[in-house]
Formats: structure tokens, C-alpha cells, sequence
């Protein structure tokens, strides 16, 4: 989604599902992301995460249509274009991706979601170190035993599904140190998000939590991702600020300066405009 050129992800519901609505949807979808695309490049935006509803209900069984056959040359542009501008892609699937669910339905769903995921990175042409970034899960009753089982269904996905994938802390269920602890068992990268370590943790003071985080990641992963945000105030603990706080970014910025090399992702509401004030709070900083 950009609001600067008001473009943003076009989707349907499952009744008026049609072969014609969805080509129409992904080729409003994929000439809106060219616009984005384009839009970063000129205002030096480097990473971008790409939505999921690129492609609505890809890996529902309603979907018969050959979409990945159907748009792989535009795809294959636009990948080109990534590319050759040095964009870093991330995806981020909604929290019904499951993979520790006690249902084995849903972590079949799960992989089917994941794999639609993969089928687009592909069809992009991009490598490794694009990531398709999820939650661990649900507790169940039983943390512990939650955690057991996302190592055991991490270990059934497949390769290309693992190429890609990394896990975030949250702020609910799920702190640094369980990650840790799935990394341990997976080998899976940890994406570090401030705001939920903000609220879930173990004390772990900012700089050490980067730093293990940051070493869950090996060199075909590309330079870790973290996720940024801030408490939107008089609102429920965790939701993501609307828009950037300047000032925290700013103290961010300085405490993490020279310490760490990362692409951060910003989880604000309103989008390139926080990142386009971000930005000038990152060229403040490397001037000084």
C-alpha cells in the first residue's frame, strides 16, 4: 500500500470468486506494485514488503485457475526490476499461517500458504534472502509442548519452503528466548520486533537482543531483518503506532548506530509516509 500515489492491494470475496475477477484483481495488483516499486526507487526506499492478497485465495482449493503460468512474464519483469534496484522483499502471511497448530488440517492449510508464497518468489526470481516472515503460533495449553511441535512440522515443510522462512517474537505468547529456543531445534532466522519485545521479555536490554537475533542469521539469509514500531497510544497494548514517533526513532537509531547492520522493516499505518520521515532521521544520523 502507498497513500503518496493511492495505490493499494485490490482483492474479493470467495462468492464472486471468477476466472475473469482474478485475472483482473493480480494485474490491477502487479501494475499497482509496479507503481510502488518505481516510487521506492525514487525516494531511495529499499526494502518492501510485498502483500499477500497479491493473488487472493492462491491456495484456496477454489483457485483452479493457472495464475503462475498466466502472469509469469510480468512477474518476471518486475522481478527484474527488483533487482537490478537492489529492493529487499519480504512477505508476511496473515496469523492463520499455523505450523504449530494441534489440527493437522490447519498445518496442511499452513503449508499450502506458504508454498503460494514460494511459488511467487519464483516467479520473481528472487533468492534466499527474501523472506516469508510468520508467527510461531498458538501456546495450546502448553508452551513447551507448542514449541516441540513447530520443530517437528518445521522439520516436514519443504526445502524451499525453509529457504525462505523466518520467525518473529511476539508479544503475547512467543518471547526472544522461545524463538531461541526453536532456532536451536530449526535453524530458522529470528526477526527482532521491538514493540513486542517491548512488551514480552526477559530483560534483555535492546543492543543484546539485536545481537541474538542477529546471529540466527547466516550469510545466504542476507542482512537481518527487524521489525520497528512504537505503542499507539490510548490504544490496545501492541497495536503498531499510525504514525511514526520521530523522536523514539531518532534514540533508536542512535543506540543501534554503528553496532548493527539492518534492513528494518517499519509496521506503521501509514506506511511510506513514516518511511519517508524515517529516512531523513537515517541520513541525520550518518551525517553526524
Amino acid at each position: 500500500m502507498n497513500y503518496t500515489i493511492e495505490c493499494k492491494v485490490k482483492t474479493f470475496k470467495l462468492a464472486s470468486y471468477s476466472e475473469e475477477r482474478v485475472i483482473d484483481t493480480v494485474q490491477t495488483n502487479l501494475n499497482n506494485l509496479e507503481k510502488i516499486l518505481h516510487f521506492n526507487k525514487e525516494h531511495g526506499l529499499g526494502f518492501l514488503r510485498i502483500s499477500s492478497d497479491l493473488v487472493p485465495f492462491a491456495s484456496h482449493p477454489i483457485m483452479t485457475f493457472n495464475w503462475q503460468d498466466y502472469f509469469k512474464d510480468q512477474f518476471s519483469q518486475l522481478g527484474k526490476v527488483i533487482k537490478s534496484n537492489g529492493f529487499r522483499i519480504a512477505f508476511h502471511p496473515g496469523q492463520f499461517v499455523l505450523i504449530n497448530s494441534p489440527k493437522e488440517e490447519l498445518f496442511m492449510k499452513s503449508s499450502e500458504e506458504l508454498t503460494y508464497h514460494v511459488d511467487m518468489i519464483k516467479l520473481f526470481g528472487l533468492d534466499s534472502d527474501t523472506k516469508i516472515q510468520i508467527h510461531v503460533g498458538g501456546v495450546y495449553g502448553d508452551k513447551e509442548t507448542a514449541i516441540s511441535r513447530f520443530i517437528n512440522r518445521y522439520h516436514r515443510l519443504s526445502n524451499d519452503i525453509k529457504r525462505h522462512l523466518v520467525i518473529e517474537n511476539d508479544e503475547k505468547s512467543f518471547d526472544l528466548q522461545d524463538c531461541l529456543k526453536i532456532h536451536k531445534g530449526t535453524d530458522v532466522p529470528i526477526i527482532f520486533d521491538n514493540l513486542h519485545h517491548d512488551i514480552k521479555n526477559n530483560d534483555e536490554a535492546l543492543l543484546d537482543a539485536l545481537d541474538l537475533s542477529s546471529k540466527t542469521w547466516k550469510a545466504k539469509d542476507g542482512i537481518p531483518m527487524v521489525d520497528y514500531s512504537t505503542q499507539q497510544e490510548n490504544a490496545i497494548v501492541g497495536k503498531h503506532c499510525d504514525t511514526i514517533n520521530e523522536n523514539h526513532f531518532s534514540d533508536y537509531m542512535k543506540t543501534i548506530k554503528d553496532k548493527f547492520d539492518l534492513d528494518i522493516m517499519l509496521e506503521i499505518k501509514d506506511k511510506e509516509l513514516s518511511a519517508l520521515k524515517a529516512q531523513k532521521i537515517f541520513a541525520q544520523r550518518n551525517s553526524v
